[in-house]
């Protein structure tokens, strides 16, 4: 069973800036697809039912005042801006799927980041051992069995 702590907003620290560091380097430049907001919950819904879960989150519109986050989400909610790359769009699912409606999680830990490189493998058509190999040599640990938290 993953270990779900409660999270401070913003924050993780160095695990956080390693692993956005890893998607820029990697991620970002094999996939450069972008979804405008009125497409985002259908996706939402596809990628949650491809997984076998009910019960997707929401999306609604990112605060104005929200301008250090690309995108945030929760269990139950994704707050996105007009337009979001597609890889954004799965890291914020991975959280949702890592986070209970009472706000545990497992921020970018190892259950995260196990359900984040499935996603990529199987909606953005990623190679998993490049990815694999990338998240080793970026240091970053990843749990190949995670599963969502939550049971629907």
């Amino acid at each position: 069973m993953t270990r779900l702590t409660r999270s401070a907003r913003g924050g993780e620290g160095a695990l956080a800036r390693r692993l956005y560091a890893w998607e820029d380097a990697v991620i970002a430049p094999r996939d450069r697809s972008r979804v405008p907001f009125a497409q985002l919950q259908a996706l939402v819904d596809h990628v949650w039912a491809a997984e076998g879960l009910r019960y997707p989150p929401r999306v609604r519109s990112l605060p104005r005042g929200a301008r250090r986050t690309m995108a945030r989400a929760t269990r139950l909610a994704i707050e996105a801006p007009a337009e979001l790359p597609s890889w954004v769009l799965l890291h914020e699912l991975a959280h949702a799927m890592t986070s209970t409606a009472e706000g545990d999680n497992d921020g970018h830990g190892p259950a995260f980041v196990g359900i984040y490189l499935r996603l990529l493998v199987r909606h953005a058509r990623l190679d998993e051992a490049v990815l694999a190999r990338s998240l080793a040599e970026a240091g970053i640990a990843y749990d190949p069995t995670a599963r969502p938290v939550f049971l629907d």
